[in-house]
């Protein structure tokens, strides 16, 4: 299984080949098709990662707690 780089990569180098518009419409397909399952590979693996950071939170009593983190949503 490639690295969480390596996919990451990948899927800049197939970004740019669709962009530039000179492919055949089967290469295309092809490419956006593998582009799809990179970029699902790389949330999957990010999901992951995001599952295991976790902030010490300094509690009243001056110990430290472990808790999740959670990304603050901006309204």
């Amino acid at each position: 299984m490639p690295s969480f780089e390596d996919s990451l990569k990948k899927l800049e180098t197939i970004v740019e080949q669709l962009e530039k518009g000179d492919l055949a419409l089967e290469d295309s397909l092809r490419l956006f098709e593998e582009g799809v399952g990179l970029s699902a590979a790389c949330k999957q693996e990010l999901d992951a990662a995001e599952g295991k950071v976790q902030m010490l939170v300094k509690q009243r009593d001056g110990s430290l707690k472990a808790e999740p983190f959670l990304e603050e949503k901006s309204f």
